[in-house]
């Protein structure tokens, strides 16, 4: 796996407003390529809320977001992969269409979709039940679909992963930790943030 452009992600004094309440204020940090990031704090410390301002989904009160020089939310969510609480699949739906479907959604060649997404399905072990409606798998199994999705067609600068081992049994959690580790390695920044330990070498950023 490649990634598009290997820039820093830059926060200067960066404040969040939710609901009227103060979430966190003139927070500071860098990111750096082949880093990952454990985004770590209590419920209600903005975690997810940071990681929709990077992503361009959520604008903040003040301060400002650059990855390299790009400030627009609209251009900075080009450059983002995102995985959140919602697989972003529809339950008819097959992992296999899935899979198709977002092979042509993000230009995959047409003589390239089918091995390509047969790749996917063996490296997330979802091959046995790739032709079974969504709607009757395991949330891990459809998390599984969701990583398969990101990992394989989602080439970006950076991935945005909320709470990414939520409903992974061990052997999912370590099939996604080599595939983090695998696109870290490619140049990739990911932030991730977890009430659960990632189990790989990160960067704490601790929201209080």
């Amino acid at each position: 796996m490649s990634v598009i452009t290997l820039h820093p992600v830059t926060a200067e004094n960066l404040t969040c407003v939710r609901g009227g309440r103060t979430v966190f204020r003139d927070l500071n940090f860098r990111f750096e390529p082949e880093q990952v990031v454990s985004l770590e704090g209590p419920n209600g410390s903005g975690k997810t809320s940071l990681l929709r301002m990077i992503a361009g989904f959520l604008a903040p009160e003040s301060g400002h977001i650059r990855f390299a020089e790009v400030v627009d939310r609209e251009q900075r969510g080009k450059l983002v992969g995102w995985l959140g609480h919602q697989e972003a699949v529809k339950r008819q739906m097959t992992p296999r269409e899935t899979l198709r479907f977002y092979a042509r959604l993000y230009g995959v060649r047409a003589a390239a979709v089918e091995k390509l997404c047969e790749h996917a399905l063996m490296e997330v072990g979802l091959r046995q039940v790739a032709d079974l409606a969504t709607q009757y798998l395991s949330e891990g199994q459809r998390r599984r679909l969701a990583i398969a999705r990101l990992h394989t067609f989602v080439i970006r600068t950076v991935w945005l992963l909320d709470e990414p081992l939520a409903s992974l049994d061990q052997e999912g959690k370590s099939l996604l930790r080599a595939l983090i580790t695998k696109y870290r390695v490619g140049g990739g920044i990911v932030v991730a943030a977890t009430h659960e330990p990632l189990g790989i070498d990160a960067v704490r950023l601790t929201l209080v």
